[in-house]
Order: structure tokens, then C-alpha cells, then sequence
């Protein structure tokens, strides 16, 4: 037994934001030092992102755009770092539940399960914390029955979809009869920093905000996808590469430029290993769906695992319209595979503070 796919379903907050809005927002957020730093041009022309939703909303985005403050919005710029972290949460707690129930529900009808009939809930998110969450609004806006089996999954940062699977997996090789809805929400936006500093002003380009939820079951469906096996590996002496800290103004990232070197280096030796276990090589995988966490993550991929060029063209389609969006990304690249009908196997890869390496195969 192992999770069988029956129902995926993606959201996104309705503000949409381009490349050209997100430099501009970047001056206006950033203070004299990004006002007319020569610099910040080419991080916004080269980090992959095009467009991105954020639950900031539009009004905000317009008054940074034009000089106003119509919205009133507590992330407009005062003198100060920002908001406070307690007033990001509020709007976490506001704007993370409605987007959860959004894609469960998506999710739920395409597996045309009755609600009631959902055994199992694992909720995933890194950016933000309240209780009760995202969960308690899934069961009752679905009307998932009281006696659901509920799993956080909390703070593991990119990967932590993978982790929900794993869950996820765990629970439908344990119990023949598990139905489990897993769903992934993060609001990246909401923790934009202000300020100069190099590696936060990269985040700042790179991450946005969506959902994404699955539902299977324990049962199989016919030529459907299906959780073969899932990996970790933890990348040695890397644990300062990548942070993820609270602070007194939202959640601080720390990305450092040798990421992609240590992934480039690391990642085959330990996947051949994994893939000869699972009666695999590198060869016979059909298909790659890898988290973008940057264009310099998948081309270290690329280039560590000596892919050709278009295989990872999905997830740098999903990168390029959503952004990074943490957790949920690797399934809205999932989504797009799976109706493209993709190659299997399928190696899904997923990186996060550790630094970490998930990996979960589908069949």
C-alpha cells in the first residue's frame, strides 16, 4: 500500500505582480541605499521570476507604485524595518486559511471523494504560525468529519511538501482504508524585508505566495501516479548555507551563494545510492519535477546529475509565472506533469535549511 494520487488542486492570491513592479517595489521598500542602486536592476532581470501573486494585495502594490498610501497598509514604508512580526501574522492568519481551503477543495473534488470520508489531514506551512489554523478552516469549510486525523507539518521550509508526503505515505501503507488530503500553504510575501542586504534583497526577488493540495488514497487507481518510495539526505557541513530565523520583523531568510555549488557537488552520489535502492539509475527515470528555489538551484541540478537541458523545463515554466512559493511549488509542477501525462518514474526533488535534500518517487 502507498498513496495513490486521485486529486490535486492549486491556488493563488489575486494580486499579481511583474518583474517591473517587483524592482520598483524593491526602491520603494529598500530605503536610499536601493534607491538608485546600480545593482538592483540585474538581480530582478535575472532571477528567473516574471510574474508572482502576493496577498499584500493590489492596493498596496499600486501605492508603492505610485507614491500614495491609500491602502493604509501596515507594510508601507515608515522609517522603520516594516511591520512587526505579530502584525505579519495577522494577515497570515487573515489571507493563508481561505487560500488552503481554495486548493483542498479543488483537490477534493477532482478525487471525488465524499468529504466525510477523509481520514487523514497534513497541513504544511513554514511562513506563518497561528492555532487554530489553517487545518481547523479546511475541516470546516469542507466539512471534513470532527474525528479527522490532523498532521502539521511546520517550519521545514521548501521541502516541506515532500515531508507531507512522506507523512502522507505513511498513514496509507499503515491503514488499507486512509484517505489523506494534504495541503500546502505559504505566504512568502509577507516577511519581505527592508533593507539593502545583498542575500535578503535576492529573497525578496525570488519568493511569492500560493497553495497547493493533494488527495489520495490507500486504494489504488488505475494507471494513476502513486508515492513509490521517498530520500533524505543531509548535505555535511552546509548547515549555515541556508537560515530560516524569527525575528522582530517577520521570518529572516539566509541564502548563501554556495548553495548551488554544494547541491551541484552532493546530490549524485547520494540519489544513485537511492534510485540502485529503489531497483533504479539515473537513466531510467522518466521525468524530474524539482522545487525551483532559484535558476541557479535547477542548473545545479542539471549540471550535478548531467540532465539534458528540457528536463526541467516545468519547473522553470512554474518558476518563471508563480515564483517560488516554498512548499507548494514541486506540486503545482507535479500538477502540470501528470497532465502533460510525464514520464515515469518520477524523481521529485525538494531543497531546505540544512541544508536537506528530499526526494520522493512517483510511479
Amino acid at each position: 500500500m502507498s498513496f495513490h494520487l486521485f486529486g490535486l488542486g492549486t491556488a493563488l492570491p489575486a494580486a499579481r505582480v511583474t518583474q517591473d513592479e517587483g524592482l520598483a517595489v524593491a526602491r520603494a521598500l529598500g530605503g536610499a541605499e536601493l534607491l538608485d542602486a546600480p545593482w538592483l536592476p540585474s538581480v530582478y532581470a535575472h532571477c528567473g521570476v516574471l510574474t508572482r501573486h502576493q496577498v499584500v494585495g493590489r492596493p498596496l502594490i499600486d501605492d508603492l507604485l505610485n507614491g500614495t498610501q491609500l491602502s493604509g497598509s501596515v507594510f508601507l514604508p515608515d522609517g522603520t524595518e516594516g511591520p512587526t512580526t505579530a502584525e505579519r501574522m495577522a494577515l497570515y492568519a487573515e489571507t493563508a486559511p481561505p487560500l488552503a481551503v481554495n486548493a483542498s477543495a479543488i483537490a477534493l473534488q477532482e478525487s471525488g471523494f465524499a468529504p466525510d470520508s477523509i481520514t487523514h489531514l497534513v497541513s504544511v506551512s513554514c511562513t506563518g504560525f497561528v492555532s487554530p489554523g489553517v487545518d481547523l478552516a479546511v475541516i470546516r469549510a469542507l466539512g471534513l468529519r470532527p474525528t479527522i486525523e490532523r498532521t502539521h507539518v511546520g517550519f521545514m521550509g521548501c521541502h516541506g511538501a515532500l515531508n507531507g508526503l512522506r507523512v502522507a505515505n505513511a498513514y496509507c501503507k499503515a491503514d488499507p482504508k486512509a484517505r489523506v488530503l494534504l495541503c500546502a500553504v505559504e505566504l512568502c510575501s509577507i516577511h519581505y524585508h527592508y533593507g539593502w542586504q545583498p542575500d535578503k534583497v535576492v529573497a525578496n526577488a525570488l519568493f511569492a505566495d500560493g497553495a497547493a493540495a493533494l488527495v489520495g488514497s490507500a486504494k489504488p487507481i488505475p494507471s494513476g501516479w502513486h508515492v513509490a518510495a521517498t530520500g533524505s539526505c543531509l548535505i555535511p557541513d552546509s548547515a549555515k548555507m541556508m537560515g530560516w530565523t524569527i525575528g522582530n520583523f517577520g521570518f529572516e531568510m539566509t541564502l548563501s551563494r554556495k548553495i548551488p555549488d554544494l547541491i551541484a557537488a552532493n546530490l549524485r552520489p547520494w540519489l544513485t545510492e537511492w534510485l540502485g535502492q529503489q531497483g533504479l539509475s539515473m537513466e531510467t527515470v522518466g521525468s524530474w519535477a524539482v522545487h525551483p528555489g532559484g535558476p541557479k538551484i535547477l542548473t545545479a541540478v542539471e549540471e550535478g546529475l548531467d540532465l539534458p537541458r528540457d528536463a526541467l523545463a516545468t519547473s522553470r515554466a512554474v518558476y518563471a509565472e508563480c515564483g517560488n512559493m516554498s512548499s507548494p511549488t514541486v506540486l503545482f509542477i507535479l500538477d502540470r506533469m501528470r497532465m502533460a501525462n510525464a514520464s515515469r518514474p518520477c524523481v521529485m526533488l525538494g531543497f531546505g535549511p540544512g541544508l536537506v535534500a528530499e526526494a520522493v518517487l512517483w510511479r
